[in-house]
């Protein structure tokens, strides 16, 4: 009896080759060693690090590329051009005529200063100068007595000689006739020498006399003219005594109460031209080197914007600040007041398309010659080259790329370290 076996569902199997046998333990190897190569990778990047930092110290921006406006932003207050200040001319009581807010006009009167001792000084002087022009009118009539009886007495001596000539000469032709002695030739003579001599002395007798009568004149006129500019400027300090409005605009503050006595040289009150008003700001150092006269600026408060131009800038640095004068460009804004506080922005330079990173601290280390980028958890330090910065950004100029991110804050805990490890 045949038996029915299982030939029939065997299947002949061939032996698989050494790849098919190992594959399975070749790929498990590779795969180890990749992960060691990248375990040691790993374990030497973070190795060279000098020190780990936990990222809730540091502040990242990314780098981006877009327009750049260089500009400051000020908060200012407003301020007059022209706001001068009245000072007492002499110690008195003070009457004032306006109060504080008061619209004046320019020469109009804001009050008066009483000062007994300089009105009574004016007085004196004023009386000491009628007295030396009067000495000074009297010297000019009595030099004219003078000039007459120089021109008198020169006058007599041409006479005299002219009456001693006529003598001479009849005495001559008398001689000469046997009427008189040769005696009465010779007196004759003698007289008209003696006429020649005073008309001489008369002629020098008065051109002394003009001299000395000019001299006495000049001197008596030099008195009474430098009297004169005395009272003039006594008159002067006593019209001051009058407070009169140097400018048209408002009155600012009075420095003392009304009637009381105010010593010389005491500040009054101040008037204050609304019609010239000024932005004062106050900008960092750093950017006043940039900070030129005739930048245009942008002035804004109240929900309101006008245009402006930088005027004058201090030379001097206060605090670490330097002020400045921002001028209304257009016409005065109306409704501002003395003090108001106004924001001023002022351009410098505007790029259209630029590579620029958040400004911090961080990026002014080392004068802005090297930054942190960050790579996953690890920052390394990168040489770069930094250009202007604005009030929140820097424009970067070499060093890195758009989409880098940046430690632009806390990396002075880094120490200069090359590689930092940032811990979560």
């Amino acid at each position: 009896m045949n038996f029915r076996d299982t030939q029939g569902q065997d299947v002949v199997l061939q032996q698989p080759g050494r790849w098919r046998r190992h594959r399975r333990r070749l790929l498990l190897a590779a795969g180890a060693a990749i992960a060691a190569a990248l375990l040691v990778a790993l374990l030497l990047r973070y190795v060279s690090a000098s020190n780990s930092v936990s990222l809730s110290r540091l502040e990242i921006a990314a780098v981006q590329r877009g327009p750049f406006v260089r500009d400051i932003a000020a908060d200012g207050r407003v301020v007059a051009a022209v706001s001068p200040t009245l000072y007492a001319a002499a110690a008195g009581t003070i009457q004032y005529r306006v109060q504080a807010g008061d619209v004046v006009q320019k020469g109009g009167v804001l009050g008066v200063l009483d000062s007994p001792e300089l009105t009574n000084r004016l007085a004196q002087e004023q009386a000491q100068s009628q007295s030396l022009q009067l000495a000074y009118d009297n010297a000019r009539l009595d030099a004219q007595k003078k000039r007459l009886a120089a021109r008198q007495k020169l006058e007599d001596a041409r006479i005299d000689l002219k009456s001693a000539q006529t003598e001479l000469d009849r005495n001559t032709r008398a001689y000469s006739l046997g009427a008189v002695p040769q005696i009465n030739v010779l007196r004759a003579q003698d007289v008209l020498d003696k006429a020649r001599i005073a008309l001489r002395h008369a002629e020098q007798d008065q051109g002394l006399d003009q001299r000395m009568v000019a001299f006495e004149i000049n001197s008596k006129h030099l008195a009474a003219e430098r009297q004169r500019l005395v009272v003039a400027d006594l008159q002067r300090q006593v019209d001051a005594l009058t407070l009169r409005a140097p400018v048209t605009g408002q009155v600012g503050q009075r420095a003392v109460a009304d009637r009381s006595k105010v010593a010389k040289d005491a500040p009054l009150l101040s008037v204050v031209d609304l019609s010239a008003l000024e932005v004062e700001i106050k900008v960092p150092e750093s950017f006043a080197r940039d900070l030129a006269p005739g930048m245009h600026a942008e002035i804004s408060g109240d929900g309101q914007r006008w245009p402006g131009v930088v005027g004058a800038i201090s030379p001097e640095v206060v605090a670490g600040e330097v002020a400045a004068r921002v001028r209304f460009a257009g016409a005065r804004p109306a409704g501002l007041r003395q003090n108001q506080r106004l924001s001023v922005r002022v351009v410098l330079q505007r790029v259209a398309d630029a590579l620029t990173v958040t400004r911090g601290p961080s990026l002014d280390s080392d004068g802005g010659s090297a930054v942190y980028v960050v790579h996953g958890d690890l920052a390394v330090r990168t040489p770069v080259r930094l250009g202007p910065a604005s009030i929140d950004r820097v424009q970067v100029l070499a060093g890195l790329r758009p989409g880098e991110r940046v430690v632009v804050a806390g990396a002075s805990a880094f120490h200069d370290a090359p590689r930092v490890v940032i811990s979560h």
